[in-house]
């Protein structure tokens, strides 16, 4: 087998330990570098993962030739600056969602990666997971026949801490962005497959409403209704300060699809399951088996499409990500600041 991808990552938060927590376990994979904006910080992951490299910046990793790959794992207002530096100096780019904070940023990303010549993608890891794959082979055979409406949920309370990145305005707060994108991605992904598409479909319309913390000044909770070619509806529900039913449910003309863990169907490997109903017939669960831990199976679709510059489908391409940004644009345009929540209303 070739050598493994030597990975970098720029920061040591939860998500970057599990990144890191997996990629051990990958096939093509192996972490070579960790850089933070502290240096204490990037020696304690460097213990933690067993790792020789521990950049005292962001740019000394990028700057490392023993990296090859980056995993971008800062708040998502620094994504941009630091997706582009990595394309300028010929990196790969695993960038964790959202890939910016906007359409207009997500697109300077992809040219760097274009006119660089290196690997871009957006890490929505279940993309990657053969349950998103079996989701869409259901939905090509017209299992529960003509797709009327999408409902798709990803919420949280992770309580009122305005310092904290997911309340805080200038590190790009919200629902919508940290978790909303999700629903996007979800129901784009869906009225595109239902339409016999190997590509997520875009909306004609979004609508969206939001409780805007009078505090935080961000969509601590968030609903949007979109319109989709082929007449499909969409219902999506976000939130930081509310917990909610985290799940996806695709109504048909003929019965309907439940996935209750659509999000992060096995973090560890295993089974994860689709609920089948149609119409007039019982329940039928069907088993979805993972080959490893999510996070790697991320890492080795990264290598499996490195060759091609960005994803193969349903794993975030570059044309998905542009759509999904837009979609989020048009959702946080809508929701009217004339009503804020008083402070502790959401508390």
């Amino acid at each position: 087998m070739a050598s493994k991808i030597n990975w970098g990552i720029i920061g040591t938060g939860a998500i970057a330990r599990a990144f890191a927590s997996h990629l051990k376990l990958s096939e093509t994979g192996q972490l070579a570098a960790v850089g933070s904006r502290n240096r204490q910080t990037a020696e304690h992951f460097a213990r933690q993962f067993d790792l020789q490299k521990a950049h005292p910046s962001y740019q000394d990793l990028i700057d490392d030739p023993g990296v090859q790959a980056v995993y971008i794992s800062t708040p998502h207002p620094m994504h941009a600056q630091w997706a582009i530096r990595c394309a300028e100096a010929g990196k790969h780019i695993l960038c964790e969602k959202p890939i910016a904070l906007n359409q207009y940023d997500a697109m300077a990303i992809i040219e760097a990666a274009r006119e660089n010549d290196v690997f871009m993608m957006e890490a929505f890891m279940y993309r990657c997971h053969p349950q998103t794959l079996k989701l869409i082979e259901l939905l090509h055979q017209n299992i529960i026949g003509e797709v009327r409406l999408v409902c798709a949920t990803f919420s949280f309370n992770a309580g009122f801490h305005p310092e904290n990145r997911l309340l805080n305005q200038a590190l790009g707060g919200g629902g919508i962005l940290d978790v909303g994108c999700y629903c996007a991605s979800m129901a784009r992904l869906v009225a595109g497959a239902a339409q016999g598409m190997n590509a997520s479909a875009e909306p004609i319309e979004v609508k969206g409403q939001a409780l805007i913390g009078s505090v935080t000044r961000v969509d601590e909770v968030a609903v949007a209704a979109a319109l989709f070619p082929g007449g499909i509806l969409a219902q999506l529900a976000t939130g930081v300060l509310c917990n909610q039913d985290n799940c996806v449910r695709i109504y048909g003309s003929e019965g309907h699809i439940h996935i209750p863990n659509p999000w992060v169907p096995t973090r560890d490997g295993g089974t994860s399951h689709i609920i089948l109903c149609r119409d007039d017939e019982p329940l039928r669960e069907i088993p979805v088996e993972s080959p490893g831990p999510i996070y790697a199976i991320e890492a080795d679709t990264v290598a499996a499409c490195l060759d091609n510059r960005q994803a193969i489908f349903p794993a975030m391409t570059w044309d998905d990500t542009l759509g999904n940004m837009r979609m989020l644009d048009a959702w946080r345009a809508h929701p009217s600041p004339a009503w804020a929540a008083p402070q502790g209303a959401l508390r």
